[in-house]
């Protein structure tokens, strides 16, 4: 009876096990025949671009997918990988309606991924705008005098540890770093102006850094319509001649690795609170987060 008991669990456990295995090298997202809507999700500090690309691509190329929605909760990140997702989204809006959805926060980078959108939807409660970079720096000299310590650096040229936070920031540093803000602005205002048919002049004046409610960004251009998930599906579903009531379906993301394996979808928390850490310091971000 033991022997059978034993064998009864070690079936289980090859069971469990292949369940796993299948599950970590199953596709990435459902396959829903038939011509629908597909749905992106875009959420949390923007570290990397890879998932959501890999996403807005795969819609692309699906001939059955006649629009998409890209839902953003998102108060920005790192500049390179915004700019990743909204030339994806760009390159996806050239050949098939992209309807953005913007939920509780969709400021900086998570306004700027989503400026090429055929159309943008935003709650009026939801916090967007935030056009904007910021460059942040610690400055650790004066406490260093106050327990007695120094730094000392080695360097190839005079810019070289620019920003550090062991000494001063010299004007020349500051002249150095603001150049960058500057250009990495400008990028953004022309971004957001192509994606919105805007004349420069009036991104300009909206782009102050300050954020927006969803209904004040509708009344400055930024938004076309108040409204949720919702309504953005059924936007999406009128634009690709799918009614206002379309099949849908969602981009399932495919977990690698150990930690997601222990822990689910907790990981994909703790990847996101650790990616600011090792961040570069200029971001397309919504200050405070």
């Amino acid at each position: 009876m033991k022997t059978l008991f034993r064998i009864f669990l070690w079936i289980m456990a090859i069971i469990g096990a292949l369940c796993i295995l299948s599950s970590l090298f199953s596709p990435e997202k459902e396959i829903t025949k038939g011509e629908r809507v597909g749905i992106v999700k875009i959420s949390g500090f923007i570290a990397d671009a890879e998932e959501a690309v890999a996403a807005l691509s795969s819609f692309e190329n699906d001939d059955e997918v006649k629009a998409v929605v890209v839902r953003v909760v998102s108060p920005g990140g790192v500049i390179a990988p915004s700019q990743e997702i909204h030339d994806a989204v760009k390159r996806l809006a050239e050949k098939k309606p992209v309807v953005a959805s913007f939920g509780a926060v969709a400021a900086s980078g998570g306004y700027y991924l989503a400026a090429p959108a055929t159309k943008i939807v935003a709650d009026s409660g939801s916090i967007t705008g935030s056009i904007g970079v910021i460059m942040q720096f610690s400055d650790y000299e004066v406490l260093l005098d106050k327990i007695g310590m120094r730094s000392r650096a080695l360097k190839s040229g005079q810019f070289k540890d620019a920003g550090s936070p062991f000494r001063e920031m010299t004007e020349a540093d500051r002249v150095v770093m603001q150049g960058v803000v500057d250009d990495l602005f400008a990028q953004f205002v022309e971004a957001v102006a192509q994606g919105r048919k805007m004349p420069r002049e009036k991104v300009l004046a909206l782009a102050d850094g300050r954020i927006y409610s969803g209904r004040q960004a509708q009344k400055a251009g930024l938004v076309d319509e108040l409204g949720g998930l919702r309504e953005a599906v059924s936007a999406a579903g009128e634009l690709g001649g799918l009614g206002d009531a379309p099949p849908v379906e969602r981009w399932k993301r495919k977990k690698e690795g150990l930690l997601p394996l222990l822990i689910g979808e907790d990981a994909e928390t703790v990847e996101k609170l650790a990616a600011p850490v090792g961040a570069p310091p200029a971001r397309y971000l919504l200050p405070g987060w």
